[in-house]
């Protein structure tokens, strides 16, 4: 009998080392935060499956999916398309590119509010068990919200929009190459407990807007109903480890 506890004991002590060594390997969690800017907000609620990786398990990758609301007032977009918006539009050397001003024009959407859905992919680190950075981006997904009227600016003179939507699809493509509303972000969590932490929250969001009568007429002679709001917000949230 003293011999079967033994080997009992044994097994147990094994297959519990092992579930929680495989455990550590995976980090889950789920965060909301909330972010202001000038005239425009985010709140943001999300999902993340992240790995452990590296020889001592400090970096993280993964995906995740996030639902991104954005609202704003009066909120300026300008000219979407890479081929109107930088002076070059190679892939990734796209964000060393200059901005094309000269085909700017503007779409001063009146009550802009987007709802977003995207899958999204992770990287962090464990600076302690209570340090965390991480940085996140969206990578694709969909968008719904509200219709609102707009003002289009064009070579100094204006028209009204009377009914500007937003973007329906999203996807990630590098710089002005983008399409839809994306959101990203730098964080920086401190853990009050193993399971609860809070977050400081850098957020870069793209929302696009696409006019239903207007079309900007670029210098080729090509229409454009393509406009986009790039917001810089910062904020504040909440976070809650599975693990």
């Amino acid at each position: 009998m003293k011999k079967y506890l033994i080997i009992l004991m044994v097994f147990f002590s094994a297959t519990t080392g092992y579930s929680q060594k495989k455990t550590s390997l995976i980090n889950q969690f789920v965060d909301l935060t909330g972010t202001v800017g000038r005239s425009q907000g985010t709140v943001a609620a999300s999902y993340v499956h992240n790995w452990n990786i590296g020889k001592r398990k400090k970096w993280e990758a993964g995906l995740g999916f996030r639902w991104t609301t954005y609202v704003g007032t009066k909120t300026e977009f300008i000219t979407a398309p890479a081929r109107l918006a930088r002076t070059n539009t190679i892939p990734f050397l796209i964000f060393f590119a200059g901005q094309r001003t000269d085909y700017h024009d503007t779409l001063t959407v009146q009550r802009p509010l987007t709802n977003s859905a995207n899958i999204t992919i992770n990287l962090g680190y464990s600076f302690t068990p209570k340090w965390y950075a991480g940085f996140n981006i969206d990578l694709v997904g969909f968008t719904f919200g509200r219709e609102s009227s707009a003002i289009f600016s064009s070579n100094g003179g204006t028209k009204i929009e009377p009914m500007a939507k937003p973007a329906s699809f999203n996807v990630l493509l590098t710089g002005d190459h983008d399409y839809g509303s994306l959101n990203s972000e730098f964080f920086l969590k401190y853990h009050i407990t193993p399971r609860w932490g809070v977050r400081a929250v850098y957020q870069f969001v793209f929302v696009e807007y696409k006019t239903e009568n207007i079309k900007q007429v670029a210098p080729d002679g090509t229409a454009n109903d393509r406009f986009r709001n790039k917001a810089n917000t910062f904020g504040l949230g909440v976070s809650y480890n599975f693990k």
